[in-house]
């Protein structure tokens, strides 16, 4: 049986990462990996995450299971940091899954269920994973124009434009905040025209939510999905805690889902807890009982706003000292859009060739596409960074 299988495609990310262990250059870079990391390289455990797990080894009397869409503590406290502390919990389902990935499989399953002819709208670009897997789940999927490469930000009117086209019923992804791979973002004016298309239309909105804080901080970073909450009857959020409390290993996400009234809201509040069982039964608890400490307990959570904003100045800083030195070195401000940028990506505008002599000649490792991670640079590496790009001529 095992014979009959079918190589797959090898994560390009992944593909990279192995890539840049294999090379033992000592100055190389890697910019590729999708994770945080501070001035020495590391990725580091948050104080309060610390501090949150020494309470729980000293108060914890059990492993066993929890739930089947996982504690409802932890559902109701991401809600109430997603969507603010009055969200309509009458109206609210949610479910704790496998990090902010299993969140995404979570929704398109239940918009499979719901909806098998459902076409899900996909930005161009977007993050590779979201067409893999709705391609792997035999779903239909269209993509609507998102970024301008000319000017490295949001061709808005064609979004709008493309959006006008979805049909009732059809499913429309949309990040957050820090676009993932571009770094451009909407502006909250632009997503109050977002959900007036949705709402003509009669589309459904799946946001992926995977980098709150990380942007212009928690509040602002959650308005837009806050407006499309209070705008639609039906939405869908993905979450990921991975990367604001640094917990990207213990796989820690949740799926929010918005129902128009209380009758659905049970329907799909079974219905979620119907497809964990099938995927992985009870979801981990251990990162959720985490983030559910630290967003319940006043001083870890102050204590865990500080860090995480120490985390999202230190992404801007070097947003703009690359764009500056770019700038001082080039003469030009063609990359002034890295300061504009929000997040941990920003699309350099490189071709596939010359990200390759990024890595052959200087050590400096990105995706193809030139998606680099600004949280992978400190200060001794953004002028080494800069001056690779001059020298090939990106």
């Amino acid at each position: 049986m095992l014979a009959n299988l079918k190589p797959q495609a090898a994560d390009k990310i992944l593909a990279l990462m192995g890539q840049f262990k294999a090379d033992d250059r000592a100055g190389k870079i890697d910019l590729g990996v999708g994770v945080y990391k501070d001035a020495s390289g590391l990725t580091p455990v948050m104080r309060a995450v610390k501090s949150a797990e020494q309470l729980l080894w000293q108060a914890e009397t059990t492993k066993t299971y929890v739930a089947l869409a996982g504690d409802p503590a932890f559902g109701a406290a991401m809600a109430g940091l997603i969507l603010g502390p009055d969200y309509p919990g009458a109206r609210l389902a949610a479910a704790a899954t496998v990090g902010g990935t299993g969140a995404i499989r979570q929704a398109l399953e239940l918009i499979r269920l719901a909806n098998p002819e459902a076409t899900v709208w996909l930005s161009d670009p977007t993050w590779p994973n979201h067409p893999s897997i709705i391609s792997y789940l035999g779903m239909k999927q269209a993509t609507y124009r998102y970024f301008d490469a000319e000017t490295r930000g949001v061709a808005f009117a064609a979004m709008i434009e493309d959006l006008g086209r979805v049909a009732p019923g059809d499913v429309v992804l949309l990040h957050g905040c820090c676009h993932n791979p571009t770094g451009a973002n909407l502006t909250l004016p632009e997503w109050a025209e977002v959900a007036a298309v949705l709402e003509r239309t009669g589309a459904i909105p799946l946001i992926d939510l995977a980098y709150q804080g990380f942007g212009d901080g928690l509040e602002a970073d959650a308005a837009g999905t806050r407006l499309i909450a209070e705008a639609l009857p039906e939405v869908l959020i993905a979450a990921s805690c991975s990367k604001n409390f640094g917990i990207y290993r213990e796989r820690t996400g949740v799926l929010l889902a918005l129902a128009p009234d209380t009758g659905v809201r049970d329907l799909t509040q079974g219905t979620l807890a119907f497809l964990n069982r099938q995927n992985y039964s009870f979801p981990p608890d251990h990162g959720a009982r985490l983030v559910t400490m630290i967003l319940g307990d006043p001083a870890l959570r102050a204590e865990w706003e500080s860090e995480l904003e120490e985390v999202r100045q230190t992404m801007l800083r070097l947003r703009e000292d690359l764009a500056r030195e770019l700038r001082d070195r080039s003469g030009s401000d063609r990359f002034g859009f890295l300061a504009q940028h929000r997040g941990m990506f920003s699309r350099l505008g490189a071709t596939p060739e010359q990200v390759e002599r990024l890595r052959a000649e200087h050590g400096i490792y990105m995706v193809s596409d030139s998606r680099l991670n600004i949280a992978g640079l400190n200060a001794r590496t953004v002028p080494v960074l800069a001056q690779a790009i001059l020298d090939c001529g990106i």
